[in-house]
């Protein structure tokens, strides 16, 4: 099937989010920005009348054929995954228009503006189609034959599944979708994944590849959630911060424990685990790290659980930074036998073909107008305007010093687990 299908460039976690934030704050309006982290202009092979030809062929939203999928998915007691009510309003609404223009720099300056639910589709698939373009027009600016490419990908890729074979123990799933090289090379992978290392391979988290080749969706919800929350909180004269807490709220209330993996790192890593209680910790299964050191913060999240005499070997550390395949292995032999692993495997698994991959990201820069934040536990990478990061960063360390004790200090102490 040739026809442009929305959840081609969609991971799982936005029709998940997007629930919630119908079901939540059906009113709320999103702002979402490109920002290109790398010194290359992404304007240099897309232009936008180029990129507007793709994305209008998505404005319509989602086809009968994806509805039909998603609400065939089933949680854990056999209800339906998704409501009735939520994934008709996003079958006969579009998305919203998409501002895709050149900044003072020259390179690609794209915006989409409207009710969170809707905006937040667009996110992962303007992301995977600015790659595919990019890396399209490239190839074909440097002379560069296709089959020449998918020849040294395939001989990588077999390096990596030759190492997968003898490790059943390592379980990931395809987290590739934002950054991917293109969709055909994505199922590409994908495919021979499923089909050479069924014992490691758990599943896809793009939403199409899980419905065209009947495997596990997997994803949960990403930074935008806590971000908006936290801005939400803010607009209405809240501690920006008491945000973290409803949003971990309202996503157990609606989806219990089937999806219970919490990301850790919107605030910094230390505010996460001086603001998630004892009760949460007993009853969320997963907690998923993004950013910063992976080996302390596995020792961390062990740690964290012995002082609330929880089992680490009931619980499951998810690991979804900037993975390779000599990382993968590093992490599971450091946390065989201490605590679960699983591994959300994106860039060097859908665009290791000898060519680099680009850094970019398309965040939730406003939610009803108030501007959101995110504090990165790598210094420099906060994002938001200065004065809200500041005023942030002031509520996180009076937080903390309001612990004061052991919870806040984790990470040191955890070196030496």
């Amino acid at each position: 099937m040739n026809e442009p299908r929305l959840s081609k460039g969609l991971d799982f976690y936005k029709p998940t989010m997007s629930q919630l934030e119908y079901t939540h704050h059906p009113n709320a309006e999103v702002t979402f920005t490109l920002k290109n982290r790398s010194e290359n202009l992404l304007s240099e092979y897309v232009n936008p009348e180029q990129l507007r030809e793709r994305l209008d062929q998505h404005a319509n939203g989602w086809q009968p054929d994806e509805i039909e999928y998603l609400a065939g998915l089933t949680n854990q007691d056999g209800g339906p995954r998704f409501g009735e009510a939520y994934l008709h309003f996003i079958q006969t609404h579009p998305l919203p228009p998409v501002d895709i223009d050149y900044d003072e720099r020259g390179d690609l300056a794209i915006q989409t503006r409207g009710i969170w639910h809707m905006a937040t589709f667009w996110e992962t698939v303007v992301m995977s189609e600015i790659n595919e373009l990019y890396f399209e027009n490239k190839l074909a600016s440097e002379g560069i034959d296709i089959r020449d490419l998918y020849r040294e990908g395939d001989r990588r890729l077999d390096q990596k599944i030759e190492i997968l074979k003898q490790r059943p123990d390592i379980k990931f799933s395809d987290f590739g979708t934002r950054r991917r090289f293109s969709y055909d090379w994505h199922r590409h992978v994908v495919e021979r994944l499923a089909e050479e290392c069924p014992n490691n391979f758990v599943g896809t988290s793009n939403v199409y590849l899980a419905k065209e080749l009947d495997l596990q969706p997997i994803g949960t919800f990403a930074h935008e959630l806590p971000m908006g929350y936290a801005a939400l909180a803010d607009a209405r004269g809240d501690n920006p911060l008491v945000g973290h807490k409803e949003m971990l709220r309202d996503w157990r209330w609606l989806y219990g424990d089937d999806l219970s993996t919490a990301l850790t790192d919107t605030f910094t890593t230390g505010f996460f685990f001086a603001d998630f209680s004892d009760k949460q910790a007993e009853q969320w299964k997963a907690l998923r790290h993004d950013s910063g050191d992976p080996t302390a913060f596995g020792k961390t999240v062990i740690q964290f659980y012995r002082d609330r005499g929880i089992d680490p070997s009931n619980k499951t550390i998810v690991f979804s930074d900037g993975l390779d395949i000599d990382t993968i292995v590093e992490l599971a032999d450091t946390f065989q036998g201490r605590i679960n692993t699983m591994f959300g495997w994106g860039t060097t698994l859908t665009n290791d073909l000898g060519i680099p991959a680009n850094n970019f990201v398309m965040k939730a820069t406003e939610l009803n107008g108030q501007p959101t934040v995110k504090l990165s536990d790598t210094p420099g990478k906060h994002t938001g305007p200065a004065e809200y990061i500041s005023r942030y960063q002031h509520e996180v360390e009076s937080l903390e010093r309001g612990i004061g004790s052991n919870a806040v200090n984790l990470a040191n102490a955890a070196v030496a687990v």
